[in-house]
């Protein structure tokens, strides 16, 4: 096995102490807030860097607007706030002034999903996934814990070009122990655990609940293949075709619509495999308010829901 839970750590913390380093190394990156920059962990860059830190204020929409002022000067431009307020409120900005223009501007969102927990369905973006990879020259990325998240914020930084990063609201178990270890690879899929039964693709904070789902599963006996998905857009078809199983499972903390799952969906068919697959995400629903941990349990996204749900499809298959 190539995985192992380690320690909860924020992705957040880990976007906000990238940033810093970057600053070092990068003196023509800036970065923008939507006056959330201590919930965002920009905070830690404004501090480091105050004349290269903008603070746009509860404007979200001119947010954008700027980074993409900022991105033609030739700036790297990070542009951060809620996943809600990022892709819901300023999104036309988004279309028409970053990705058309194809512009060097990295939106990374925090508190996505229905993670973000007590702050209610108002608040949980659970449609962000979709909205974004709609979008041409958009990509799309989702870290699974604390060092990829390092990793592929670092490599956003070198690489030109609109991104969308989304990252949950509270700590999440660690996969991997480094930063090398966790070394991002875009537009790839990577392989946790080989298995010949079924396999779980799973991206974000649903990671850790895979493998939970996962070592529950060998219990009873099923092999199961783990991959873990950062990159949503482009996705790693090559990956989805090369799986041997017939029976394949996703994992996203997101609406079973658009997401995760119906990336992996359009490659099916598109290259008429031969494969089953279940998305496990949220049914097409709002949130409600609640802890990140009862609302896992309640939309059966905790890892005994999902061994529970694979259990009941996988044997009567």
């Amino acid at each position: 096995m190539k995985y192992k839970l380690g320690e909860k750590k924020g992705m957040r913390e880990a976007y906000g102490e990238t940033l810093v380093k970057l600053g070092r190394e990068l003196p023509n990156l800036v970065v923008l807030d939507a006056d959330l920059s201590g919930s965002t962990k920009t905070a830690i860059f404004a501090k480091a860097y105050p004349d290269r830190f903008f603070n746009a204020g509860i404007a979200e929409q001119n947010m954008m607007g700027m980074a993409a002022g900022l991105a033609l000067t030739g700036k790297i431009v990070f542009a951060s706030t809620f996943a809600m307020f990022a892709t819901g409120r300023a999104w036309e900005q988004i279309r028409n002034s970053i990705a058309y223009p194809n512009l060097n501007v990295k939106i990374v969102a925090t508190h996505s999903g229905i993670t973000v927990g007590e702050d209610g369905a108002t608040h949980q973006m659970t449609e962000d996934i979709a909205i974004m990879r709609a979008i041409p020259n958009m990509r799309v990325i989702v870290p699974s814990d604390y060092y990829e998240t390092k990793s592929i914020i670092e490599w956003c930084s070198k690489n030109k070009g609109p991104v969308y990063v989304r990252m949950p609201r509270g700590n999440t178990e660690t996969i991997f122990s480094n930063e090398e270890e966790a070394k991002f690879q875009f537009g790839r899929g990577r392989l946790l655990k080989e298995g010949s039964d079924l396999t779980i693709i799973a991206t974000g904070e649903l990671v850790p609940e895979a493998i939970k789902a996962l070592e529950l599963l060998e219990d009873k006996g099923i092999d199961v293949q783990l991959i873990t998905m950062a990159t949503i857009k482009p996705i790693d078809e090559e990956m989805i075709i090369n799986s041997t199983n017939d029976y394949i499972v996703s994992l996203e903390d997101h609406n079973i619509i658009g997401g995760l799952g119906s990336a992996l969906s359009e490659v099916i068919t598109k290259y008429g495999l031969n494969k089953k697959l279940l998305r496990i995400g949220i049914e097409d629903r709002f949130g409600i308010s609640g802890s990140a941990s009862d609302l896992l349990k309640y939309y059966g996204l905790d890892g005994k829901s999902i061994f529970r749900r694979i259990i009941g499809e996988f044997k009567g298959s």
